[in-house]
């Protein structure tokens, strides 16, 4: 770490907060689904998850843009410009007063908080690599699975005190704490001579890199399928919990308490990835997610649980495969980047948009399969996991990264 960086906690605390701008933005929402739908006047309830996915899709199509963005010009403008613009359409959202305009302001939202999203971890990779950035990543995981567990009691509340639009107040004044803390504490990460000039050539010469490596290309799609058994469940929870369940407004305790036992993975993950390397950690992570799901979803279809113990039953299916996503991910995205270090913003970006983009292309189906049951939810997480495992086993990894013992 560079002499003038802040110390390693805060800079992890930092790096928490900066990635948790997604899952604020998204778990806030959840409570006030059914609410803003009915204020909207939807005619189907399941078009409500829109709202999360629209969000999703935009933050997908800007890491396009804020990778490479950052790489010529810099991390820290790029994370500001985001936060900014984040800041501004919540303020469209908030006055929405229609679903398209609303869905618009969405995509705007998704479109800023892009940046946090893709150039943090590029400002992680500038400073760290292999094993040392996995448990960088899994530390701030420690950290950012605190905003799922209070999130949607935060929208909850604000959406009973005050109405849901004022939930997008709540995100502008986070994000106005950022974005001042991110000018004032943190130091430029990314070296005036490491910068790459902002070109159509240079952008599409880095696309062209990053897909030629057949370890990123198999790390983004397993990355596509890990982020797939979280954006169904997050687009499906509400509706499980509440309708399936009968959960009612316990929903946010029942989400925190999933949340909150998955922050031990972060832990976990940090200590035993320097003992046992990254790929494995994550094979048997999503190996486990397989199992676990497959076992559930048969015990779903054939109804052999009811009342509270369904309902137990499903929030430990949910710790579950999200304490073993927190075996997956860091590790995950490690290994993606460990190749492309040079290229950083702009491989963080590509891996990023794709993996978001496609993953949506699969879990929002999934979501809108919703039938009163959990069952399409957990069987999609089966096969989901059961496919990333096995291409993950199969990865390649490049014969000269093998020796330096970070794989």
């Amino acid at each position: 770490m560079k002499a003038n960086q802040p110390s390693n906690a805060e800079f992890i605390a930092l790096v928490a907060v900066l990635t948790s701008m997604v899952a604020f933005s998204t778990d806030a929402m959840l409570p006030a689904l059914p609410e803003l739908g009915a204020d909207l006047r939807l005619a189907n309830v399941n078009h409500a998850q829109l709202v999360v996915s629209v969000f999703i899709v935009g933050t997908g199509c800007g890491q396009l843009i804020s990778g490479p963005l950052s790489d010529a010009y810099g991390r820290k403008p790029v994370l500001c410009i985001g936060l900014i613009l984040f800041l501004a359409s919540c303020y469209w959202a908030f006055e929405a007063d229609s679903f398209a305009s609303l869905l618009a302001a969405r995509f705007v939202q998704g479109l800023g908080v892009s940046a946090p999203r893709t150039v943090t971890m590029a400002m992680v990779r500038d400073l760290h690599s292999g094993r040392a950035m996995a448990r960088v990543v899994s530390f701030a995981l420690m950290l950012f699975v605190l905003v799922p567990a209070v999130a949607p009691y935060i929208g909850q509340s604000i959406m009973l005190g005050l109405g849901w639009r004022y939930i997008f107040v709540a995100f502008q004044m986070v994000a106005l704490v950022t974005v001042l803390w991110l000018v004032i504490r943190q130091p430029e990460t990314l070296a005036t001579d490491g910068r790459i000039r902002f070109r159509p050539s240079a952008i599409l010469g880095a696309v062209g890199e990053v897909f030629s490596m057949r370890r990123v290309v198999t790390c983004t799609i397993t990355l596509t399928l890990s982020y797939t058994c979280i954006f169904a469940y997050l687009v499906t929870a509400q509706q499980a919990y509440v309708d399936w369940l009968g959960a009612g407004h316990d929903f946010p305790f029942y989400f925190a308490l999933v949340a909150l036992f998955a922050g031990s993975a972060g832990f976990l993950n940090a200590v035993l990835v320097g003992r046992y390397g990254m790929r494995r950690l994550a094979s048997i992570g999503l190996f486990s997610m397989f199992l676990l799901s497959a076992v559930t979803a048969y015990v779903v279809f054939a109804d052999f649980l009811s009342g509270k113990i369904l309902l137990w039953s499903f929030v430990g299916w949910s710790a579950g495969i999200f304490f073993l996503l927190g075996l997956c991910l860091a590790n995950l995205n490690a290994l993606a980047l460990e190749p492309v270090g040079h290229i950083a913003g702009t491989a963080s970006s590509i891996i990023g948009a794709v993996s978001t983009i496609l993953c949506l292309a699969i879990a929002v189906p999934i979501g809108q399969l919703f039938d009163g049951t959990g069952f399409p939810l957990i069987a999609g997480v089966a096969v989901c996991s059961g496919l990333a495992f096995v291409l993950n086993v199969t990865m390649p990894l490049q014969p000269h990264l093998k020796p330096t013992g970070e794989q």
